[in-house]
């Protein structure tokens, strides 16, 4: 069922509740694995509609309703030259499920931008909002995928946007893109989102129906982060085993309060897993080792094995568990 408005969201949580049904809310569906199976009960899929802005001191507000294609949400806001998400170009999806996970790429999160999420309670029907505070957000984390999953529905998020703002260009490819600009010069945020759409491009992370690497959910897994401890061990393991040389680098980054995050990736390419690996109908991509591909027919069971592979081999090599970021219904 489509929800195009809020009654139309209580109409359907109160339909399934009436049948005893359970209930999945769906957006553009792009991190979302269904089992082979199918989905048992009611399936919602948000279809609210609708952009405002207006001005906040040197900010700008920006609502966007939940059934808003978030790309096209990102290049409005660039077009009208208001700074904030411009890396979080080319990522598919809606508004509304960007809260729920804390979106974020190349050096930007939507946790920094989010200034209220609008929501149904499920249990009470009722409207509610959350300041960013209250959202309890981390990293591809928040209240609305933790203790409260399933408990509230997103209707709307607004945003503080900054008018005529600098990019961000935190993101290490997103420095050697620019690297030939003249000295002092600064590149604008629609070629900033040019450049993240060409780079995920590269990497197959844009839907291309040319393109075999690009049919996934995009990253499969979370960079775990670990205590500065615990990689001090795992770090001194990897050179005691011959999986890190004398001289080569760890790569790892500060995540806060003695956290460190590392990469996914290197884990899993320095564990003997390989771009291109295949199980059954999926596969791991040929351009970028985490995205797990349907490359002919693949099941969700398949995604499964091939996932509990990953996870295993990272572990045994490492002792570092890998967290998936698609949801399985």
């Amino acid at each position: 069922m489509a929800a195009r408005s809020i009654g139309d969201l209580r109409d359907a949580l109160t339909w399934a509740r009436e049948r005893s049904l359970p209930f999945y809310v769906l957006g553009g569906g792009s991190n979302t694995i269904f089992s082979d199976q199918g989905f048992a009960g009611l399936v919602i899929q948000i279809g609210m509609l609708g952009m405002e802005s207006q001005p906040a001191g040197l900010a700008v507000r920006v609502t966007a309703a939940a059934g808003e294609p978030w790309d096209d949400f990102v290049a409005h806001c660039v077009a009208q030259n208001w700074a904030g998400i411009e890396c979080l170009s080319g990522i598919p999806g809606f508004v509304g499920a960007t809260p729920i996970q804390n979106v974020g790429a190349y050096g930007q999160e939507v946790a920094d931008v989010i200034e209220i999420v609008e929501a149904l309670d499920t249990q009470s029907l009722e409207r509610v909002t959350f300041s960013a505070a209250e959202c309890g957000f981390g990293y591809r984390a928040s209240r609305f995928k933790a203790a409260d999953r399933g408990r509230f529905v997103v209707t709307g998020v607004t945003f503080r946007l900054v008018p005529g703002g600098a990019p961000e260009l935190k993101y290490a490819d997103l420095q050697k893109h620019f690297v030939n600009l003249p000295d002092g010069t600064t590149p604008t945020l629609a070629e900033v989102r040019e450049a993240v759409i060409a780079i995920r491009k590269r990497k197959a992370m844009v839907l291309d129906p040319a393109e075999p690497n690009s049919r996934s959910c995009g990253s499969f897994f979370m960079n775990p982060v670990v205590s500065r401890k615990e990689f001090e061990i795992i770090e001194t393991s990897a050179r005691a085993t011959g999986l890190l040389g004398p001289d080569e680098k760890f790569p790892h980054y500060e995540a806060g309060e003695g956290m460190v995050k590392l990469s996914a990736a290197w884990l899993m390419e320095h564990s003997g897993l390989q771009r291109g690996a295949t199980h059954g109908g999926v596969g791991l991509s040929e351009k970028h080792i985490l995205a797990i591909i349907n490359r002919d027919h693949g099941t969700a069971a398949e995604v499964r094995e091939l996932m509990n592979l990953v996870q295993s081999r990272v572990s045994k090599t490492f002792g570092v568990h890998l967290e998936p970021e698609p949801v399985f219904a």
